[in-house]
C-alpha cells in the first residue's frame, strides 16, 4: 500500500488507532553514505497515523530504537492482534494525539523490516548486499527519512521523538536539518556511547561472527547464524534492565520442573527468559543488519572534530526536551542530562526530566504516566 492517506483502515476501539497497514517508499534517487558508499535506489517501509493537515504543519516523526521497526501502534488485523511498540503512546487522546497529529514511523535504512539494509538483493547483483552495503551511520537513517518526509510532502515536523537510538536519530534531526524540526523529545539516549556500551556491542558482534553458519556474512536466508544472534540479543537485553527490576521479577527463582539445580541450561528462571528473549529474536532479526546497526551506535558521536558538543548543537533551532531513568545504566541520566546543559550553554531552549522507573533502559517503552505528562506538556506548550 503506498497511499498514507489509507495507511489507517479503522479505529477499533476509543484510544487505539485501530488496524493499519505499512507502506513502501522507494527513491530511485541515490544515497551516499556519511562514510563512503552509495545505493543507487532505496526503499523505506513505514507507517502514519492520523491525518496530514492542509498546511502539513502537524506531522511527528517517531524514530525507533535499535530492535524497533516502522510499527509502533495499531494492529495489522484482526487476526493479527500484535500492537506497535509504542501503542501505549499514540492514538487518538493518548500522548501523541491522533487526533491532532499526523505521525510517521519508519524502518531505518539498514534494517530488515522492509527497508533496504544488508539482506536487501541489489539490483546491480540480483543477490543481497550482505556485508557489501554501504557502512551505515545515524546519520544515514536520519538523510533517508529526510528523503521519506520529502515524499510524503513534510518540509517541517512540529515534533521528532524517540528512546535510545531513537533520540540519536532525534538529536541527529535537530543537527542536521535545523529548519526542519520545531520540537524534540530524546528518551534515554546519550550524544556518544561510552566504552562499556562499546564493549558489550563487540561481544554481541563477536558472537555473530564466530558463528560457523555466519560464514562472512554470506549466509542464506534458510541457514542464518541463529545461536550467535541469540546470544547477541541475550547479551543486549541485560543491558536494557535494571539489577533491581530483574531482582524484582526474577531473583533467585528456579524454573518449575527444573530437574537440578546444577543444570546448566536455564535452571534460574532468568536463564529461561533470556534464552526466550534470543530464540525468538532470531525469527525476526537479520544478523547482518544488527552487526551493521550496532557498528553505528559505536560511531556515533554529536561532538565535533574539536571534541565539543557546543560546536555542533549550535545549530539547533529546536525546542529540545532530552528525559533520562534513573535505573538506566545503558545510557544514564547524567549522559541525557549532558545534552541539555550543553544546549543551554549554547543559548537554546532546552529542559531535562528524570524519571525515577525501577525498569532500566527499557523504562520509556514501559506504561508511565509520569512520561505521557511530560510528553503532553512540551508538546502543547
Amino acid at each position: 500500500m503506498n497511499d498514507f492517506s489509507t495507511d489507517v483502515l479503522e479505529e477499533s476501539r476509543p484510544g487505539e488507532v485501530g488496524i493499519v497497514a505499512y507502506s513502501d517508499f522507494h527513491s530511485s534517487e541515490p544515497l551516499d553514505f556519511a562514510l563512503g558508499g552509495r545505493l543507487e535506489s532505496f526503499d523505506i517501509r513505514y507507517e502514519t497515523y492520523g491525518r496530514l493537515n492542509a498546511d502539513a504543519s502537524n506531522a511527528i516523526l517517531v524514530c525507533h530504537a535499535l530492535t524497533g521497526d516502522h510499527h509502533c501502534a495499531g494492529v495489522y488485523s484482526i487476526n493479527d492482534r500484535k500492537e506497535g511498540w509504542w501503542n501505549n503512546i499514540i492514538g487518538p487522546n493518548k500522548p501523541l494525539d491522533t487526533n491532532k497529529y499526523f505521525i510517521v514511523c519508519s524502518n531505518c535504512i539498514g534494517g530488515c523490516m522492509g527497508s533496504t539494509g544488508p539482506s536487501s538483493l541489489n539490483p546491480a547483483t540480483g543477490r543481497p548486499y550482505n556485508l557489501s552495503f554501504p557502512a551505515l551511520t545515524v546519520k544515514d537513517m536520519v538523510a533517508a527519512q529526510a528523503r521519506l518526509l520529502d515524499h510524503l510532502g513534510i518540509k517541517t515536523l512540529a515534533l521528532a521523538i524517540g528512546g535510545s537510538m531513537g533520540g540519536m536519530q532525534v538529536l541527529q534531526w535537530a543537527v542536521d536539518y535545523p529548519e526542519r524540526v520545531r520540537k524534540a523529545i530524546a528518551l534515554a539516549t546519550t550524544s556518544r556511547e561510552n566504552a562499556q556500551s562499546i564493549a558489550f556491542n563487540c561481544v554481541g558482534r563477536t558472537s555473530i561472527m564466530r558463528d560457523p553458519l555466519w560464514n562472512n556474512g554470506n549466509y542464506s536466508a534458510d541457514t542464518p547464524p541463529r545461536f550467535g544472534l541469540g546470544i547477541a540479543r541475550m547479551m543486549a537485553h541485560i543491558t536494557y534492565l535494571s539489577e533491581k527490576g530483574m531482582e524484582e521479577k526474577f531473583g533467585r527463582q528456579l524454573r518449575q520442573g527444573s530437574d537440578s539445580k546444577f543444570a546448566f541450561d536455564s535452571g534460574f528462571e532468568v536463564e529461561n527468559y533470556l534464552r526466550y528473549q534470543g530464540s525468538s529474536f532470531v525469527n525476526r532479526f537479520d544478523a547482518n543488519s544488527y552487526l551493521y546497526i550496532t557498528r553505528a551506535l559505536d560511531l556515533y558521536d554529536l561532538r565535533a572534530p574539536d571534541g565539543t558538543l557546543e560546536t555542533s548543537l549550535k545549530k539547533v533551532k529546536a525546542r529540545v526536551m532530552a528525559v533520562g531513568f534513573t535505573s538506566d545504566w545503558l545510557y544514564p541520566p547524567e549522559q541525557n542530562l549532558e545534552i541539555v546543559q550543553a544546549l543551554l550553554r549554547c543559548g537554546k531552549d532546552a529542559t531535562y526530566a528524570e524519571i525515577e522507573s525501577d525498569l532500566g533502559h527499557d523504562s520509556f517503552l514501559i506504561e508511565s504516566p509520569k512520561l505521557y505528562e511530560l510528553i503532553e506538556y512540551f508538546l502543547e506548550a
